[in-house]
């Protein structure tokens, strides 16, 4: 039996859709999903199996323009992502089409695709006319030689199983790099903070969201089967701690809530979830917070 196996680097501006697409890949919840943009920090790498090849999907966090050291550090991660991989795939919103922010990543990919595959996914094809998608396929086609163009839905699944396909063929001959059974390489601590993260990041507004970090301090194995989970949220300011917490703690309590039903659901198992809220002003500066989230903070400057 001849196997392949190797990294696919998911690309392309925040919110198009990637987390959402790794996700259906995998067939299990490895990417925290919300309608905020930036909420993928790391390059959180999901392992699907297709026939005889192995996909490791690596979401990386959007592409866009940096403001401060944490966007630095992300925009980094996002191009060493795709520089690392076999195969590439970009992402493109079809209702928003070719943006500011797509043209910036068109003129990026020329030299971190050299030698690459660079698949096009034309993605949420369902909120716009067939003729809008015609044009935009023909005007991306005609500004960069992609390999293959993919007109899908990642939330519905259209075309994805043919995208899927198409990728398990152009994957180096290799013998496969996780267990089989294996759904994706972050340590379960990082995935548990992530899971409360994206539950504060849907119960929060504005750009609070961006200023706040989740870090899974413990966790203990208990005799029933069971685990005690503890993370930390840390703020940078009192006036968030506040704003986390809630009214009587409604807010972190209901966040608790949501985050242990979903940790259980993905461990099959009954978590003790404890939270508490910290603040720490200058955690977006703090070496040791980037390396929880899986990144450079040299890349920040």
């Amino acid at each position: 039996m001849t196997t392949r196996a190797g990294f696919i680097a998911l690309i392309g501006e925040p919110n198009a859709g990637k987390s959402t697409l790794l996700n259906r890949m995998v067939g299990a919840k490895v990417s925290i999903v919300t309608h905020k943009v930036q909420t993928t920090r790391a390059r959180i790498r999901g392992v699907a199996m297709e026939g005889d090849s192995q996909l490791v999907f690596v979401d990386t966090p959007g592409l866009f323009q940096p403001r401060r050291r944490l966007d630095r550090a992300m925009v980094a991660a996002a191009w060493g992502g795709a520089a690392d991989a076999d195969v590439i795939v970009l992402l493109i919103e079809a209702h928003r089409g070719i943006t500011e922010g797509v043209e910036r990543i068109l003129e990026n990919l020329g030299d971190v695709a050299a030698g690459r595959k660079v698949a096009l996914a034309i993605n949420k094809i369902d909120r716009v006319q067939s003729d809008v998608l015609l044009g935009l396929t023909k005007a991306l086609n005609d500004r960069f030689p992609f390999a293959e163009t993919y007109l899908i839905s990642a939330e519905k699944g259209y075309g994805t199983d043919d995208l899927r396909k198409w990728l398990a063929a152009e994957l180096p001959e290799s013998p496969w790099l996780y267990p089989e059974d294996q759904i994706a390489d972050l340590p379960l601590r990082m995935i548990a903070a992530e899971m409360t993260r994206e539950k504060l990041t849907l119960r929060l507004h504005q750009e609070l969201p961006y200023q706040l970090t989740v870090e899974t301090e413990k966790w203990e194995e208990r005799p029933d089967g069971s685990a005690r989970i503890d993370q930390v949220v840390y703020v940078v300011r009192d006036g968030h701690k506040g704003i986390v917490l809630g009214k009587r703690g409604e807010t972190i309590k209901s966040v608790g809530q949501a985050a242990r039903a979903e940790l259980e659901e993905f461990l099959d198992r009954k978590i003790h979830l404890f939270l508490q809220v910290k603040v720490r002003p200058n955690w977006l500066e703090e070496s040791e917070r980037y390396s929880e989230m899986g990144l450079d903070f040299k890349d920040g400057n």
